[in-house]
């Protein structure tokens, strides 16, 4: 953007005109034609919301909730969020759902989060859906009934939502408010563990070296046992530990084992403890010192997509 396209704004904004004052907060926000200046975002967003502009409302709730330019004040941001969402910003509306379920700025109140989370919902926002369908899950805010959260779960994993996808993966499985169906299951484990969900990435590990719902597949099994692994998944590393060791859909390697292992041990994992200590007693001293050092230079990786 060059000097005389922020020039233009500036004047416009400065004459009054919201729809500018929004976008000069926006500029300021990310450094697009100005410096990068929350302080300046902030009060620009403010004048924009002050004339009942609902996206610079909920921008400048926003920056209230993180302290961008602002103090953090959960209570101020509750004010602006509900103006927002009160036009109907479905953002907004999720947003504040969010808030009466943790008691941030407002009283904690289930049966309100419930009502904001399905206005936005209803408006198509994918992770409104999810909470939605999660409130009914687990009979917060609404009485219990699997049925309606499949329901809901189904509308945010079709646009993409991986805890919604994972979701209805656990439920087919078990016939959960849905009828049980493997299929079906590693179908939704599938769409979030390509998008790098490690719950979803296990399961449809599990699925494949027990042949649910898909065919039998060791190699397919260890790759996504990996990739929920190196997430720092304790059940999946534990899983592929033991891959290492038996050598299904792995080389057989003793090394490799004790690492995994003992990564799952670390969380707690009572399983991965005594495959250690039986791994300890084959090892030898070079393998185990090896191990450890593999174990102890591991770090977690960001979701492992495909």
């Amino acid at each position: 953007m060059n000097d005389a396209e922020v020039a233009s704004y500036r004047k416009a904004a400065e004459d009054g005109n919201a729809d500018a004052q929004a976008s000069l907060g926006c500029m300021y926000i990310c450094g697009k034609g100005v410096p990068k200046d929350f302080v300046e975002a902030a009060k620009w967003y403010r004048k924009a919301a002050e004339q009942g502009l609902a996206d610079a409302q909920f921008f400048l709730a926003a920056m209230y909730i993180q302290g961008d330019g602002v103090p953090k004040d959960s209570s101020e941001a509750a004010k602006w969020m509900r103006k927002a969402a009160e036009q109907g910003n479905a953002e907004a509306q999720g947003r504040l759902g969010t808030m009466y379920v943790k008691g941030c700025g407002v009283p904690k109140d289930d049966v309100e989060a419930v009502k904001w989370y399905r206005k936005a919902a209803e408006q198509g926002h994918a992770e409104a859906q999810f909470s939605v369908g999660l409130m009914y899950y687990k009979g917060v805010g609404v009485d219990e009934d699997a049925a309606h959260a499949a329901i809901w779960y189904h509308r945010a994993a079709e646009q993409g939502n991986t805890e919604a996808q994972a979701s209805l993966g656990w439920m087919y499985v078990n016939g959960n408010g849905v009828p049980k169906n493997p299929a079906e299951s590693a179908k939704w484990y599938l769409l979030a563990a390509e998008q790098g969900n490690a719950e979803a990435q296990y399961k449809l590990g599990l699925m494949h070296f027990d042949g649910d719902g898909v065919n039998v597949n060791f190699s397919e099994a260890a790759s996504w046992y990996r990739k929920a692994a190196q997430q720092g998944h304790a059940l999946a590393q534990f899983a592929l530990g033991v891959m290492y060791f038996t050598g299904h859909g792995v080389p057989k390697d003793p090394i490799e084992a004790y690492k995994w292992c003992s990564l799952a041990a670390s969380k707690g994992n009572r399983n991965a403890k005594e495959a250690c200590s039986l791994l300890e007693d084959q090892m030898a001293q070079t393998q185990l010192a090896e191990a450890r050092r593999r174990s102890s230079e591991f770090q977690v990786s960001p979701r492992s997509q495909s």
